[in-house]
């Protein structure tokens, strides 16, 4: 399914979908095409460091793809934010569910193309 650019979603729907996406502010953005090498280098070295690091400390350390969902309730299902973040690190075990992590990570990182930039000023 192609979500059209103009509806708002959930992830009741967002879980429908063919492909990769990402909802900010329930809107669909498709995340094609794959990461360049030196993108997905950058990730691996850093998601190394990272895993080094908390790999004492009751955090765990996730790479793309892995939901994050952000809500303004307590009702995930509803969620208008799922995000896929280069890493995530999450040091609260009570977020992490079967299907990625609710709420905000403690730490994520994006490593920046052309194509995400923008997706990170709506973020912010």
């Amino acid at each position: 399914m192609n979500p059209e650019s103009s509806k708002l979603y959930t992830y009741a729907d967002y879980v429908q979908w063919d492909g990769r996406w990402e909802l900010i502010d329930g809107k669909a953005y498709n995340m094609s095409p794959s990461p360049t090498w030196e993108h997905q280098f950058a990730v691996m070295e850093l998601s190394f460091a990272f895993r080094s690091h908390f790999q004492n400390k009751n955090c765990y350390v996730a790479i793309a793809p892995f939901d994050v969902r952000l809500s303004e309730s307590d009702d995930y299902t509803y969620a208008k934010h799922v995000v896929q973040p280069d890493i995530s690190v999450i040091c609260n075990r009570n977020n992490l569910t079967p299907n990625g992590c609710l709420d905000a990570p403690t730490l994520i990182v994006e490593v920046l193309s052309p194509s995400t930039a923008l997706k990170v000023y709506l973020i912010i």
